[in-house]
């Protein structure tokens, strides 16, 4: 089967023909341009920043963006596909894109005044200023309710105290969103959103040693008295965990779509090598069992691929909140590219782990994927509740 079939397989359902040339001019540009760089950027710890500029003139960058910003503003459906053929080829490129537009432009965009607005979004959408979220706390993980960076009111704005971890393009960002808790005792009543410069006096950076994803400069952030003016509020004092929330539910979309992307890549390369290598006179491929993990493989990502698509579809048609469906998004396609790579090792064999082949870094950045943005843990949980009318 050629590539152009598979392609034409794929569970688009009713993409138009503009949302079908997207994914093909994002795939022809990936493999082109930034292909051939990640091994080489990953083993040299160098971020991709000139890979990321290179999506603004394009129209990749600012899916989410309105023109009048000078974004692309495209439907969300076709901002999914661009993000799943961005992370086909790099998880860091992507997630630029995926922090740019749905954890920080999109909440911007909502809840930013005008001022805010005009501020941030056009040289988000230019590729000027890069953009982190500084959401997970060393205690906290997945509890975003139990902050401990706290926000104090001063004269003239507030302070921030606190710290931050495991906070992607964080060194590279020219704007943080943070939350933070007014009281702590409050829960999710204290907490509130800030944007923050990142060069604010009494800001720290520091690298997280990682086993994975050493091309992002994962990171540290610490917040040491740090002084922001009152226009740095994003939205009102303590309502800060509906703009959470809202900036959750479209992130999770966008990680959806980048991991049906990875699932993707891990079928592309395994297609080609079980049709070549070659073991007890033929073509591995033609052995049942390799033949059962292949489908197995082409299932789940199809089936988390139609999802993704529905969630877009239901917010391109103005559902306000599909949390649950996110949840369904998220939990399936972080999965299936956990294990599509866990079956693609298993099918290279030994070759799974040796630096030559793509498919043992992908399995560590799937597994990544299946813990950010909500772990799949509570991701069942939030099914579960929804369903039952608990939430």
């Amino acid at each position: 089967m050629t590539e152009t079939t598979l392609l034409r397989r794929m569970a688009d359902f009713d993409l138009t023909d503009t949302q079908r040339q997207v994914r093909a001019a994002v795939r022809e540009f990936a493999e082109r341009e930034i292909l051939p760089t990640v091994e080489q950027n990953e083993r040299a710890r160098r971020y991709p920043r000139d890979l990321i500029a290179r999506l603004a003139p394009l129209g990749y960058l600012a899916p989410l963006i309105p023109e009048e910003y000078g974004g692309s503003f495209s439907d969300v459906v076709t901002y999914g596909i661009v993000c799943e053929e961005l992370a086909r080829v790099d998880w860091v490129v992507a997630s630029a894109v995926s922090v740019a537009n749905s954890l920080v432009g999109s909440v911007i965009l909502k809840f930013g005044t005008p001022a805010q607005r005009q501020r941030w979004l056009p040289p988000l959408a230019a590729g000027e200023i890069l953009a982190s979220a500084c959401l997970t706390e060393p205690g906290g993980g997945t509890d975003l309710a139990s902050l401990r960076t706290r926000a104090r009111d001063v004269d003239g704005g507030w302070a921030l105290d606190g710290s931050k971890v495991f906070i992607s393009h964080a060194a590279e960002a020219g704007v943080f969103l943070v939350p933070a808790t007014v009281d702590p005792e409050q829960g999710h009543r204290g907490v509130t959103m800030f944007l923050v410069e990142p060069s604010a006096p009494g800001i720290a950076i520091a690298p997280l040693p990682m086993r994975t994803l050493q091309r992002d400069n994962i990171a540290e952030v610490h917040f040491s008295d740090v002084r922001v003016g009152g226009d740095a509020l994003l939205g009102e004092v303590g309502r800060g965990f509906p703009v959470l929330g809202s900036a959750l539910d479209t992130g999770r979309f966008s990680v959806a779509a980048r991991c049906v992307g990875q699932a993707q890549r891990a079928i592309d390369l395994t297609l080609p090598y079980a049709r070549e290598r070659r073991a007890f006179g033929q073509a591995i491929g033609e052995f049942q069992m390799v033949q059962q993990k292949i489908a197995d493989m082409i299932c789940r990502t199809e089936a988390a691929r139609a999802l993704v698509y529905r969630l877009g579809r239901m917010k391109d048609a103005g559902v306000e909140r599909c949390s649950m469906e996110a949840s369904m998004a998220k939990l399936t396609a972080s999965e299936a590219a956990t294990q599509n790579a866990l079956d693609a090792i298993q099918i290279f064999g030994g070759y799974g782990f040796s630096a030559e082949y793509e498919v043992g870094r992908l399995l560590l950045e799937a597994k990544t994927l299946e813990v950010g943005e909500g772990t799949s843990e509570l991701h069942r949980k939030l099914i579960a509740e929804f369903s039952l009318g608990l939430r």
